[in-house]
């Protein structure tokens, strides 16, 4: 059964960091895609970004040059480190893992969700 434990959402300033955690388990983080997405209320989910099995990187518009995804796979944890945040950022973010290496932007390239950790950027 494939778990992900989301960790590191909070309450920042406008132009502060965050760092979101994503601790999986039975699931080898290395071995699929792994993305993030959130979601602010009265919004759909969308998607923010993801990292291939092979390290390959891709972003959202909205969060290029701010937002950086990674992995550490002796701990199984996927992060995204999001930098110059803006209010607009606000949203309950989720780790997602994907049905294949390179898994997609649409929340179906994904079976397997976390429980969301809510980032707040006050202005």
């Amino acid at each position: 059964q494939v778990q992900l434990v989301e960790s590191g959402g909070g309450l920042v300033q406008a132009g502060g960091s965050l760092r979101l955690s994503c601790a999986a388990s039975g699931r080898t983080v290395s071995s699929y895609a792994m993305g993030w997405f959130r979601q602010a209320p009265g919004k759909e989910r969308e998607f923010v970004a993801a990292i291939w099995s092979y390290g390959y990187e891709y972003y959202a518009d909205s969060v290029k040059g701010r937002f950086a995804i990674s992995r550490d796979n002796a701990k199984n944890t996927v992060y995204l480190q999001m930098n110059s945040l803006k209010p607009e950022d606000t949203a309950v973010y989720y780790c997602a893992a994907g049905n294949s290496y390179s898994s997609g932007s649409y929340s179906s390239d994904y079976g397997y969700w976390g429980q969301g950790t809510q980032v707040t950027v006050s202005s």
